[in-house]
C-alpha cells in the first residue's frame, strides 16, 4: 500500500513539498491514532507469523520539536493477540483482563501513551539512516515515566473518565 496514491497526470498542479524529518529522541510521549488501514501480511520464508489480515495504524506522536507520524502493523493473529490488546489498552477500548471485540472503526481519534525508540538502519545504498518506532503502547491506567511532553500534557488529561471521577467503565472516554 502507498501513502498518498493518488496518480497524476503530467499537466497536473503540485503544491506538496514534504516537510523537515524530524527524529525525536527516546522517552515517552502522547499520541492521537490518526489513521486506520486494512491490509494483508504476506510473511517471508523465516517468518513465524501465518499470512493473515493486518491493521496498519498510524499514530501522531506530540514532541516538543514537533509532531511526528509513525506507522505500526497489527497482525490479526492469535500469535500477535497480545500487541492488538495493548493497542485497545492504550486508547482506553479495553479493559483489563476482559475480553474485547475489536472495533477498527473506533480508534482513529483516538489518543494515549507510548514509548518511542530511535531505530538505526542502513539505507539500500548504504549510508546510515534513523527512524522512530514505537516500542510499548502504555495502557489506559499506566503513566509514563519519562514524558517527554510533559509541558503540553496533563496528567489528569491522561487519566479514563472512569478512573478520574469513578462512576464506572465508560470505554474510549478520556
Amino acid at each position: 500500500m502507498y501513502e498518498n496514491n493518488e496518480v497524476l497526470d503530467w499537466d497536473d498542479e503540485i503544491s506538496e513539498e514534504g516537510g523537515e524529518f524530524i527524529v525525536v529522541p527516546e522517552g515517552d510521549y502522547k499520541f492521537t491514532v490518526t489513521k486506520f488501514e486494512r491490509g494483508n501480511y504476506e510473511p517471508s520464508a523465516t517468518s513465524k507469523i501465518p499470512a493473515c489480515k493486518m491493521a496498519i495504524v498510524t499514530f501522531t506522536i506530540q514532541a516538543p520539536e514537533g509532531d511526528i507520524t509513525i506507522k505500526e502493523n497489527f497482525q490479526l493473529c492469535k500469535k500477535m493477540e497480545w500487541k492488538l490488546s495493548s493497542l485497545f489498552l492504550s486508547i482506553g477500548l479495553k479493559k483489563h483482563d476482559e475480553p474485547l471485540r475489536m472495533n477498527w472503526q473506533a480508534i482513529t481519534g483516538c489518543t494515549g501513551y507510548c514509548h518511542v525508540y530511535v531505530d538505526n538502519y542502513t539505507k539500500k545504498d548504504g549510508s546510515s539512516g534513523q527512524s522512530n518506532k514505537i516500542k510499548k503502547l502504555y495502557a489506559y491506567d499506566e503513566q509514563p515515566k519519562d514524558l517527554r511532553a510533559a509541558a503540553t500534557v496533563q496528567t489528569a488529561a491522561y487519566m479514563p473518565q472512569y478512573a478520574a471521577n469513578n462512576t464506572g467503565w465508560k470505554p474510549g472516554s478520556f
